[in-house]
């Protein structure tokens, strides 16, 4: 019986535990300054200048080596 109320008492605070998180989560939100937006700003159009694509999942399993690394 002890066992039980111990389990029951370890998900009740798992439980309250994650709605503080949820809340905490919902309750903020980030945003970016004029400083910070003026660096990613600048970032994106150095990546577009030099032809920056992102790739697709076929593109990464393409151009990376899954065949192992031989030692000798």
């Amino acid at each position: 019986m002890t066992a039980i109320i111990g389990f029951v008492a370890l998900v009740a605070i798992a439980l309250v535990g994650w709605a503080i998180a949820e809340m905490k989560d919902k309750g903020l939100s980030y945003v970016n300054n004029d400083e910070e937006q003026a660096v990613l700003d600048k970032n994106c159009q150095q990546l577009a200048q030099n032809g920056y694509d992102e790739l697709g999942i076929k593109d990464v399993i393409r151009t990376i080596a899954t065949t192992g690394y031989s030692a000798v």
